[in-house]
């Protein structure tokens, strides 16, 4: 065997699962070296985003990074809002107490900014066990020895070998693929989010939002107004900018063929929000992701061998109603991860560390936020395509709407939107994403009396503001098979792609082959910002550009 370098702990991905187990580690004295993909820490990463310090959680990102609110957040979120939309009726509630539930902070964040924070100080604290952190190298997969899994593969360096190897590179882990740990085969495992930042002094938010310098709000929007796709939006107050985005269900959207860039433009441009975006309107970045939905893919024994999966890429992805949580559960996995390793290294037995993460997964209650029970009796019950059609039928009907009425005056239907429970055992069917606060809006909602005349960017615009390094001649996506059958939902689903738009990834063509027509998708991965949609959705071979090279995100 060649004599390779090799370090007690590796950690793939700098963003806060990855920050947490390195942080643990090195602080045990640990020797870890960290392998960042980006030109900087963040520069890959997106999120919606809010990161949550939560009371039960054994670890918080505040714990493991003294003064990380102060320096790497932006505002803590003192309100939290709920609005039912159906046309320009708006029924809003205040399911603060939801978002209180079990929280001890919650703050936005931008990620670039946080991560970047983040990574030095991992790399200061890595650096003082003999490690340190390595940016714009893509582990592109696992060394094995004898079948076991032993170290990882890099383009821009040679395979290094590890005691313990920590996958926390995002929802699209190339790791967890290689060990066969997670895949990419089911649209109704994930969801997709799509995200503007947009510019807003901070004065400005305060006045427009009734907050103080120190306070932040959060409000979320569902209803008819995103072509019946189950899912919904989001807007966050930043230091000096908004977050507004939607996330929705992959399949739903790839059902719908709906667009998500549009999908946006729709709650951008809907009359609540001109209350809050006034006359000017400035995008700074558009940027999407893949979210996995924890509920179903949340691996309960993520570890192989050697490795261990925190994060997106282990599926910690806690997305339910109201509740969306992600990067406080990666934390708790990668300091979880951590912490196994240094017990199993203490007794002589450094590879049955995964082993012991799995136990504290369970022991700590983070599988039981991320696979609630309730959803799954929920779910057992309520996802089935008659019993939404029914359940559909009532709410329509006038008894239906009656009942709406009746709980609202009794304060029920406020109380019911803020209950943890209610939230964790919500079925994914259109009934609570779309049908239910229709009515509600219908029901019991007044029009909304301001004026909202904002123009989005254009998708080409928004493609056009953002920055790539192409590695040119070498594609990170295959195309397998450019039938319309099997690749041509990207066309629609992909955010940088659109029908009868000729400047995006996935494109709708119709050739001549000897005398007939055959509609073909053609693929250009160059204004690609890495989401991974199609490779849920198309028959493509997917992976991550080369270290450095493809979209680069000022913002997250």
């Amino acid at each position: 065997m060649p004599e390779r370098e090799h370090y007690e702990a590796i950690v793939v991905g700098c963003g806060p699962g990855g920050a947490a187990a390195a942080a643990r580690l090195a602080d045990a004295g640990v020797q870890t070296l960290v392998l960042e993909r980006g030109v900087d820490a963040g520069s890959k990463n997106v999120s919606g985003g809010l990161i949550y310090g939560e009371e039960s959680a054994p670890y918080t990102i505040d714990d493991l990074f003294p003064g990380f609110r102060e320096a790497a957040a932006d505002r803590p979120v003192t309100e939290y809002k709920l609005h039912n939309i159906a046309g320009a009726n708006v029924k809003s509630f205040d399911i603060t107490p939801l978002h209180e539930h079990d929280t001890e902070w919650s703050d936005t964040v931008l990620r670039r900014k946080m991560d970047s924070w983040l990574a030095e100080r991992v790399h200061e604290r890595t650096r003082e066990s003999g490690g340190g952190l390595l940016t714009e190298v893509r582990v592109n997969g696992l060394l094995r020895e004898d079948g076991e899994i032993v170290g990882v593969t890099c383009d821009e360096v040679d395979p290094i070998t590890a005691d313990l190897i920590v996958a926390a590179d995002g929802v699209n882990s190339e790791l967890a693929r290689d060990a066969g740990l997670m895949n990419w085969d089911e649209p109704e495992e994930w969801f997709q989010g799509v995200k503007a930042v947009v510019d807003m002094p901070a004065d400005a938010i305060e006045e427009r939002f009734g907050i103080g310098a120190d306070e932040g709000a959060a409000h979320l929007f569902s209803g008819d107004l995103f072509e019946g796709v189950r899912g919904g939006g989001f807007l966050y107050t930043n230091e000096d900018s908004l977050s507004i985005g939607t996330v929705f269900h992959l399949d739903s959207l790839a059902a719908e063929r709906a667009e998500p860039h549009q999908l946006l433009d729709a709650l951008l441009t809907h009359p609540l929000l001109g209350q809050w975006l006034g006359d000017e309107y400035h995008e700074r970045e558009y940027a999407a992701k893949l979210v996995p939905d924890s509920k179903k893919v949340a691996h309960p024994s993520p570890h192989e061998d050697r490795l261990v999966l925190v994060g997106d890429a282990a599926g910690q992805m806690q997305a339910q109603g109201p509740i969306i949580k992600g990067m406080n559960h990666a934390v708790t996995a990668g300091a979880l991860a951590a912490e196994a390793f240094i017990e199993a290294q203490g007794r002589g037995s450094p590879h049955d560390a995964g082993e012991r993460y799995e136990r504290k997964l369970q022991e700590s209650g983070t599988m039981k936020k991320l696979r609630p029970p309730q959803y799954r009796a929920a779910s057992a019950l309520g996802e089935h395509e008659a019993v939404t059609k029914l359940s559909d039928a009532v709410l329509e009907s006038p008894l239906g709407r009656l009942g709406v009425k009746a709980f609202d005056k009794a304060g029920l239907l406020e109380r019911l939107y803020s209950s943890p429970f209610m939230a964790e055992s919500i079925p994914d069917t259109r009934t609570p994403y779309v049908t239910l606060p229709t009515v509600i809006a219908e029901a019991v909602g007044e029009p909304v009396s301001e004026r909202n005349d904002i123009q989005p960017p254009s998708l080409a615009d928004r493609i056009g503001d953002l920055t790539y390094n192409t590695d040119v001649g070498n594609p990170h996506i295959d195309l397998v098979d450019n039938s319309y059958e099997a690749s041509g939902t990207a066309v629609t689903a992909c955010p940088v792609s659109a029908k009868d738009f000729g400047g995006g990834c996935y494109r709708e063509e119709t050739v001549n082959t000897n005398g007939s027509e055959e509609t073909v998708v053609s693929l250009d991965t160059q204004p690609c910002v890495e989401c991974g949609t199609c490779a849920v959705v198309a028959d493509t071979e997917w992976e991550h550009p080369k270290g450095g090279k493809g979209v680069e995100f000022r913002d997250g």
